[in-house]
């Protein structure tokens, strides 16, 4: 019994100094963000609002890291770090919503952010392959980094008026099909890895960076997010009907 009282006692201690191995890594990617954000409010590219915007998502971001990490042993890793750094102007993006009118004003500086998240998307998935790092929680950082970004771009173009407000259903119907398991446990179940369902989702983006510059219209924006908002339904529309069947 004592040897037991012992043991959990130790798993305790390691539950709860885990997280604080973060806090390096978490430190540094602020000090980017810092870095960052000092240039561009010098280059008079962005108000202080959007800098209090984005430290407060990268807050955010960092206190949910926290409380999900849960490795006994070791670092953030190489591949986590990337998608850290991949987050960063992610949280720009997010604090660009304090301004809406900035996503009409500088939409070709936004599109370069958005596009350099979506460079660095591959590169965390690679080295943990090369390096033998993969895990479960640097898998779902990854995807759920992916998904704010697809809705962070939607609010922006919504709220700008670029775009009708339908273009919310782009970043919302992730969110509502992971609802939409709670109530139907059928669809919790495990999706097979598909080639067509990333390529959705490189179109997302790519099709939503494309509305952003100042030299798109908004027509032409809109026909752009129409495709990926199709592309996008049929393709949850696919595994819906697989995960029932399957079900059955």
């Amino acid at each position: 019994m004592g040897k037991a009282a012992e043991a959990l006692k130790g798993r305790r201690g390691i539950s709860r100094a885990a997280p604080l191995r973060l806090l390096p890594d978490l430190l540094a990617g602020l000090c980017l963000l810092l870095l960052g954000l000092a240039w561009l409010q010098i280059a008079g590219l962005m108000s202080r609002a959007v800098a209090v915007g984005s430290m407060m998502a990268y807050g955010a971001l960092a206190l949910l890291l926290l409380m999900r990490w849960s490795a006994p042993t070791g670092g953030f890793g190489w591949p986590n770090r990337v998608t850290l750094l991949r987050a960063l102007p992610v949280c720009v993006l997010g604090g660009g919503l304090a301004q809406p009118e900035l996503y009409r004003e500088q939409g070709t500086l936004l599109a370069a952010l958005a596009g350099a998240a979506l460079l660095l998307d591959g590169l965390d998935g690679w080295l943990a392959r090369r390096l033998d790092a993969a895990t479960a929680f640097g898998a779902r950082f990854d995807m759920e980094l992916d998904a704010a970004l697809i809705l962070v771009l939607c609010l922006g173009l919504a709220l700008s008026g670029k775009v009708g407000a339908w273009i919310l259903a782009i970043g919302l119907m992730r969110y509502a099909f992971v609802a939409a398991g709670y109530w139907a446990p059928r669809l919790r179940q495990a999706l097979p890895d598909s080639q067509r369902r990333k390529a959705v989702c490189v179109w997302q983006v790519l099709a939503l960076l494309a509305c952003l510059p100042g030299f798109v219209s908004g027509s032409l924006a809109t026909g752009l997010a129409a495709s990926a908002l199709l592309a996008l339904t049929v393709s949850f529309g696919l595994d819906v009907r697989w995960l029932l069947r399957r079900a059955r």
